[in-house]
């Protein structure tokens, strides 16, 4: 059973990082991901969502290399590479792999203009060393399917202070 995690951040860039470092985690075998989408409410309101895989562009490269083949077969490899491509395109353009696209932009509009959010689908997750790591990344959690006590764990790691802070200069100390 996967769980679903949407974190609101102030900036794109934010969202971004901490994608980045939850996509470090995975590599080292402490969580394990469906999805991991970012997703920008811009200044005017509208919603643009940075997938992973841009399943498009994958769907065009798979048909032209298929259309090139069945093309060479009929002696026109210009005409299978392009019909390939562009049906490859249309069908990646709608194939939807992980969270449902529609959700995440429903789910967006709680979102700010200007600011972002950060869409995990977890499928396992070794909770405390991923609490730990992103322990003060700061970020509102927005919403989620864990249960209320992996939700506060949560939003008391995204609120923490962050250990690696320099600490306060002591008070300069007056002679008498």
């Amino acid at each position: 059973m996967s769980d679903l995690v949407f974190v609101g951040f102030p900036t794109e860039q934010k969202a971004e990082e901490v994608r980045q470092r939850v996509l470090a985690l995975q590599r080292e075998y402490l969580i394990e991901l469906g999805d991991a989408v970012v997703v920008v409410k811009d200044a005017n309101g509208q919603i643009k969502l940075n997938q992973l895989v841009n399943l498009t562009a994958a769907g065009a490269a798979s048909g032209a290399l298929w259309g090139t083949l069945v093309g060479l077969i009929f002696m026109m490899p210009l005409a299978g590479t392009a019909l390939g491509a562009a049906s490859g395109a249309l069908s990646g353009y709608f194939t939807d792999v992980g969270i449902n696209d529609q959700f995440m932009k429903d789910a967006a509009a709680a979102l700010q203009p200007g600011t972002a959010g950060l869409f995990l689908l977890i499928r396992k997750v070794t909770a405390d060393k991923v609490l730990a790591d992103l322990r003060g990344i700061g970020g509102t959690l927005i919403s989620t399917s864990f249960d209320e006590t992996k939700e506060a764990r949560l939003r008391e790691a995204l609120a923490a202070v962050c250990d690696s802070a320099p600490a306060t200069p002591p008070a300069p100390a007056t002679g008498a």
